[in-house]
């Protein structure tokens, strides 16, 4: 081999090792930026995952959630009940921070908590057995109320009137999400044509605590109704057992419990009454009787008043019970929990009617005529 080739060879084998040496540095290269890439983007991604996990579920979500903490509850397992009951974003991040600052001595009980409450907030309250977090303001709803009545309670205590929060409970595409929200409780049922208004019966009487100064009308909406879903629902079995219900289909079951629920609200005040009561409805119902119950009437009339005339009675309109002969089409007001219990587990008896005289005890009868005896004796005086 002459000189001149050795060398050319020389040169080309020295420029190929250039070469691959070239682009085993760009390999490397890619290799160590892309790993960088990985350890910061990790690393910006464990930064914000742990930071978010530190922050409140929904800072604008005040409504007070019930959550029990059974006895001998572990840390692990309370922080496994939160995270469940949507008070904190996750389990484990709750396990570190206690750990890290040294908390222990959580309670055993029945607490409130909001899905706005810091975990400093949490943790202090698990601690002292009670809630930091206090209620900018309550507001009492009492039962028997219609909504226009309801309505005008908050009214009272927010920014905005009557017309504004009834507006906005009888608006079709709120109303609609309301029911796909709530779905055991809510259904089409209550867009009824002659429907009244949808959410009627269905804003639960109850002494409600707000966090915040001025909270939405959804925001309160929400709140009464998941009331409404922890009283009735648990009465669905009941319910769905009682022979005046045992052909209609579930939705229709709830609404028709509420109805009734509202009737025995607005005819008795003892629980043992509204049970006696229930069951002489769910009687006349049977016997295909027109249930006659004033405060029907007055429902329908749209109007409070003292005393029902007989002229009142005649108004044709599928709330008035003197005119149709089963349960209105909606409920009239809401109710107290012990009147849809009266609703799923009424009293065994074969009653039809029952008055009630001026010193407002109730009289029961099986048969029209010994109701009119009844009458005479403690209504008329005969």
């Amino acid at each position: 081999m002459s000189e001149s080739n050795f060398k050319n060879k020389y040169k080309e084998r020295l420029q190929k090792r250039t070469e691959e040496a070239s682009t085993v540095r760009k390999i490397v290269a890619i290799i160590l930026t892309v790993l960088i890439l990985v350890i910061v983007v990790g690393g910006l991604s464990g930064y914000f995952y742990v930071k978010s996990a530190l922050e409140p579920v929904d800072p604008d979500d005040n409504n007070a959630k019930d959550v029990t903490i059974p006895l001998g509850s572990s840390t692990s397992q309370i922080a496994g009940i939160l995270e469940e009951n949507d008070i904190i974003k996750n389990d484990l991040i709750f396990r570190f921070y206690t750990k890290f600052n040294n908390e222990s001595g959580f309670q055993a009980g029945d607490y409130q908590f909001t899905s706005s409450m810091s975990l400093d907030e949490i943790i202090e309250t698990l601690k002292t057995g009670k809630l930091v977090k206090k209620p900018a303001f309550k507001v009492a709803v009492p039962e028997g109320k219609d909504l226009e009545q309801i309505a005008g309670i908050f009214a009272e205590k927010t920014d905005f009137t009557k017309k504004e929060f009834m507006d906005k409970v009888n608006d079709e595409e709120y109303v609609k999400q309301l029911i796909e929200k709530h779905p055991d409780l809510l259904s089409d049922v209550i867009l009824q044509e002659d429907i009244r208004y949808p959410l009627e019966g269905y804003l639960f009487a109850a002494t409600y605590p707000f966090y915040i100064d001025n909270p939405t009308i959804e925001q309160i909406v929400e709140t009464m109704l998941e009331q409404t879903e922890k009283v009735v629902l648990p009465y669905k079995d009941d319910l769905s057992k009682l022979k005046a219900f045992e052909d209609e289909d579930e939705k229709q079951v709830i609404h028709k419990a509420v109805t009734m629920a509202s009737l025995v609200e607005n005819e008795a005040r003892t629980a043992e009454s509204r049970k006696m009561i229930a069951e002489v409805f769910y009687n006349r119902l049977d016997e295909g009787m027109p249930l006659q119950t004033d405060p029907t009437v007055l429902y329908a009339h749209g109007e409070h008043k003292e005393r029902v005339l007989y002229e009142d009675l005649e108004i044709e309109n599928p709330y008035n019970t003197y005119y149709v002969d089963e349960l209105p089409v909606g409920p009239i007001s809401n109710f107290n929990k012990n009147s849809i219990e009266a609703a799923a587990k009424p009293a065994d008896h074969d009653y039809l009617y029952f008055l009630a005289d001026a010193d407002g005890e109730i009289h029961y009868a099986e048969t029209l005529k010994e109701h009119n005896k009844l009458k005479e004796k403690y209504i008329t005086g005969d």
